[in-house]
């Protein structure tokens, strides 16, 4: 693994006090709520269960024992919890919420509701879908750093092909600014596989990261004895797990199973960790021609392998 740049350092940091500005984290109050963060976060974890043993909250949301025997304390007090000697161990303590304390779990939850709706309300519907979209991304790779990560290459099903359309487009407009053609022309090459689709000499996969698809390719029929692998494509967020090696393989051994003598594909060269892949295959550079596509000047690639 590199090391971490300074300028990533920042970037998260930067982002870290914006973000607490904006929610309000830094407020004596949160939500004008009457709670601290940390007494809402207590609150909102022992609405997850009906009775919550002390320790396993402690261990939860990794507060200081001392403190959060006062918070507790002071929730007894007012009547927002109760809590008791477990009758299997009298060592530990129980805690759960009272009505009151339902209640007020469920103020916290609508002023939470009614501020994001707030912050969402002043953009416009696509730019809430990237918001949601980036955000799911932050948790995940937070919270999938440290567990193994499961990938699956399964066949088409319904609904993939709209998302591979879909994908590509938003892909390609973000990392590389291409226009809307290039989304006409993926829908035409799924278009085209669905409407002459050959079971015996074409197929289609794609890979899934923990349940969610992440990764696409084809392998079409270009001739009687030349396949060709199309769209190939890994979300960002799934690349260096192997993911776009394993979906050329699949479409190299079905190639190979089907009777084709050689396999080609057309790429671009700004496609580099494609072209990696490409490489790493055997795949052969055969033709190289600039042409002017998608809103950009481009240098379109021709690749071979012989099966």
């Amino acid at each position: 693994m590199t090391e971490v740049q300074r300028d990533q350092v920042a970037a998260v940091r930067q982002f870290n006090r914006f973000y607490t500005r904006v929610m309000g984290f830094l407020d004596q109050e949160l939500l004008r709520s009457g709670f601290s963060l940390t007494e809402a976060r207590i609150v909102f974890e022992l609405g997850q269960r009906d009775v919550t043993e002390v320790g396993e909250l402690r261990a939860a949301l990794d507060v200081d024992a001392a403190q959060l025997s006062r918070t507790l304390a002071r929730f007894e007090a007012a009547g927002l919890i109760e809590r008791t000697r477990s009758a299997a161990d009298g060592r530990k303590l129980l805690a759960a919420l009272t009505d009151a304390g339902r209640a007020a779990r469920a103020d916290l939850v609508d002023r939470s509701d009614r501020q994001a709706k707030h912050l969402l309300d002043a953009l416009p519907e696509a730019d809430r879908r990237r918001l949601v979209a980036d955000l799911d991304s932050v948790r995940r790779l937070l919270s999938e750093s440290e567990r193994p990560r499961t990938v699956v290459v399964r066949g088409l099903r319904p609904g993939d092909l709209g998302w591979v359309v879909q994908r590509n487009a938003v892909l390609y407009a973000q990392e590389y600014g291409w226009d809307r053609s290039y989304e006409g022309l993926v829908a035409r090459i799924v278009a085209d596989y669905v409407e002459h689709h050959d079971p015996a000499r074409e197929n289609a996969w794609v890979a899934e990261l923990d349940g969610r698809p992440v990764g696409a390719v084809f392998c079409v029929r270009k001739d009687e004895t030349t396949a060709q692998l199309r769209l190939l494509l890994v979300d960002p967020d799934a690349r260096g797990a192997g993911i776009g090696t394993r979906l050329v393989a699949e479409c190299l051994e079905f190639a190979r199973a089907a009777g084709y003598a050689s396999m080609i594909l057309w790429t671009n060269d700004v496609l580099v960790a494609a072209r990696r892949i490409y490489q790493k295959a055997g795949f052969e550079l055969v033709e190289e021609n600039r042409h002017h596509s998608f809103g950009h000047d481009l240098v379109g690639q021709i690749w071979r392998l012989q099966l």
